[in-house]
């Protein structure tokens, strides 16, 4: 079954939000982890080698450059009911219980988009959100195909929080889908653990070792600033 995009659906929006401040942080400490050099897949062991690197993953989607065409793990004839795409259906449940039907669908046709590549990267992007891998691969495994896998594996580090980094990490997951930036920075804290409240047009933290972070917000609830406050 085909699900025919031209834009995405609110739920699956904020849903991607929640994820994008934490989730760009740990993109960057995924590509400082990986080394340079050719890659290899064996899907029926679920290991992934690049370098001197093995890595356990899970294929969380296809992007079919030609028909401009996403499709999961989960939907893929050749993995379908495999351990190759558990994560992937980890996703999909997800999608069932909340009500997303970009996680539900088989297939989305992004040729709709004005950009699909980018579509494809922003469901690759929620998938490893959501399944809360420690980044995702998306690489060419042919002329018009791009597949995306999930590293599985304990050995790639987790980005912990930085406090001095915060703000920074703040503004740039804000910018990436551009949808809502109060629940950019509600799932940053969240996915950290930090408790928060509002008060009027700030969200504010306490942060570990103490001091505490005020995430203001415009008229039209861009982040406005972020501001650090020592004991």
């Amino acid at each position: 079954m085909t699900m025919v995009n031209e834009q995405f659906s609110d739920a699956f929006l904020l849903e991607a939000e929640r994820h994008a401040a934490w989730g760009a942080a740990q993109l960057e400490a995924l590509t400082a982890f990986m080394p340079e050099g050719p890659w290899t897949a064996d899907l029926p062991s679920c290991l992934y080698r690049q370098g001197d690197l093995e890595l356990r993953i899970s294929v969380l989607g296809t992007y079919d450059i030609g028909e401009r065409s996403w499709m999961w793990g989960w939907a893929n004839p050749g993995l379908r009911g495999s351990e190759a795409v558990a994560l992937s259906r980890a996703v999909e449940r997800y999608g069932r219980v909340h009500g997303i039907a970009e996680f539900t669908e088989e297939v989305l046709d992004l040729s709709g988009f004005a950009d699909p590549r980018r579509a494809a990267e922003t469901l690759a992007f929620a998938g490893m959100g959501v399944a809360e891998a420690p980044g995702y691969l998306g690489l060419a495994a042919g002329p018009d195909t791009q597949v995306y896998f999930l590293p599985d594996d304990p050995q790639v580090p987790r980005a912990a929080l930085d406090t001095i980094a915060l703000p920074r990490e703040l503004v740039t997951g804000a910018g990436l889908i551009g949808h809502s930036a109060r629940r950019v920075v509600t799932g940053y804290l969240e996915y950290h653990a930090l408790a928060w409240w509002e008060d009027g047009n700030r969200i504010l933290t306490d942060l570990p070792g103490g001091g505490t972070a005020a995430v203001e917000f415009d008229s039209a609830n861009r982040i406005a600033g972020v501001h650090l406050t020592a004991v």
